[in-house]
């Protein structure tokens, strides 16, 4: 057991990262309001770290592969309007960052749920889907 110095409870060792006085849930409060009082300062970092790619790039990648684009808009609205519904990696099963693979870009709500592993294992033994 480990007293935490902020909140002053005692808790499992567990709940504390290594080398640090306080307990995880107050860390991750600390965070969180320093985040919300300073969020134009990380909104403008995340941009500048490169979070986004630059319109020229999205622009030409549009260009160069308008069914895939279309494809992954179509299961991206499908998700946010509750009409798909992400399922576990039928590999694996895992419920872990789990993506909407396309064996076919012209069939684009027929879609396959793979982990980011076996996504990436599929493309690395069978390259790029048809039609992109």
């Amino acid at each position: 057991m480990k007293k935490c110095n902020q909140c002053g409870m005692e808790k499992p060792v567990g709940d504390f990262y290594a080398r640090q006085a306080k307990c995880k849930p107050c860390i991750r409060e600390n965070v969180k309001k320093n985040r919300d009082s300073k969020k134009e300062y990380y909104r403008a970092y995340d941009r500048a770290r490169g979070n986004r790619q630059s319109p020229e790039y999205v622009r030409e990648y549009r260009e160069k592969y308008p069914n895939k684009y279309k494809a992954h808009n179509m299961v991206n609205n499908s998700i946010r309007d509750g009409k798909l519904f992400p399922e576990n990696c039928e590999v694996c099963g895992t419920s872990v960052s789990v993506h909407a693979h396309h064996d076919d870009y012209l069939k684009p709500l027929n879609v396959r749920w793979l982990c980011a592993a076996h996504h990436k294992e599929w493309h690395t033994k069978n390259g790029e889907a048809k039609n992109p």
